[in-house]
């Protein structure tokens, strides 16, 4: 018995170490080819490890402004379209998961059901109305058409279903207002299921590209996606400067996930959709 439970546990260990090997490499390859020279990072054969350590890649990539620019609008559109999603996703989940109001099942099944409509689906009806609204080359334009999201209103009224309504019912008695109840109970409750939504909007943001592409014409407000995507088509045989770029761009996701990465699993436990 025990000699077939080592062989188990040892088989899980070399499938864990294999999965994460694959995952990995891409990665890997991304961050070690940001220290090749141009012509070596699509060379054949085929070489993991560059023949010259070319650091400058990753200093001449941060010189350039555009770089930097593109950076730093990403990453304050990110964290306020991450803030404005809990802000809103959240009050929306408290609604549909304490409030009563006629025809709230059938609006609630109206919200679940914008879950299955593919986003490339109402891409091109999302660009008449922000045409027609003259959003375009601004920020709004690629905050506010998906700070909604029906699958961060259900993972956060799952969450809100589990807090006891006898909570509720004792500030009721203690004379607060459902406003009061949302900020002062629920709110500062939500802090495990929020750190998910957080970063998945900041995610989502971060790493959105057709939508931008289509909506942002002014090279200041360029985002991230876009500058490489630009940098790759006017600088194509710079390989190695695309790789380092593509590093350190998404070295802050990298920084979130470490910093939240406890938080993250605490969350799902917690929500845990029961």
């Amino acid at each position: 018995m025990k000699l077939k439970d080592q062989i188990i546990k040892t088989m899980m260990y070399a499938t864990g170490l294999l999965v994460a090997v694959v995952a990995l490499f891409p990665l890997a390859w991304m961050v070690i080819s940001g220290f090749k020279a141009k012509t070596e990072v699509l060379s054949t054969p085929f070489r993991f490890f560059p023949k010259d350590w070319m650091f400058s890649n990753y200093s001449s990539i941060l010189e350039d402004p555009m770089f930097l620019k593109s950076m730093l609008v990403t990453f304050t559109g990110a964290v306020i379209f991450a803030v404005l999603s809990l802000i809103i996703n959240s009050m929306a989940a408290y609604v549909f998961a304490r409030l009563e109001f006629r025809f709230k099942r059938t609006l609630w099944v109206f919200v679940i059901l914008t879950m299955f409509v593919p986003g490339m689906a109402i891409l091109l009806t999302s660009f008449i109305v922000v045409t027609k609204m003259h959003m375009l080359d601004t920020m709004a334009v690629l905050i506010l058409p998906g700070v909604a999201s029906a699958g961060h209103m259900f993972f956060i009224r799952q969450f809100y279903l589990n807090i006891p309504l006898a909570l509720e019912e004792a500030a009721f008695i203690d004379g607060a207002n459902r406003w009061k109840i949302f900020t002062s109970i629920f709110f500062p409750m939500s802090y495990p299921v929020f750190v998910i939504v957080g970063i998945g909007s900041y995610l989502g943001y971060w790493n959105s590209f057709v939508w931008p592409t289509m909506t942002i014409t002014n090279v200041d407000m360029f985002q991230i996606m876009q500058f490489l995507n630009t940098f790759r088509s006017e600088r194509s045989t710079e390989m190695g400067l695309l790789m380092a770029g593509s590093t350190l761009a998404a070295i802050p996701t990298i920084i979130l996930f470490l910093i939240f990465q406890k938080y993250i699993i605490k969350g799902i436990k917690i929500s845990g959709l029961k």
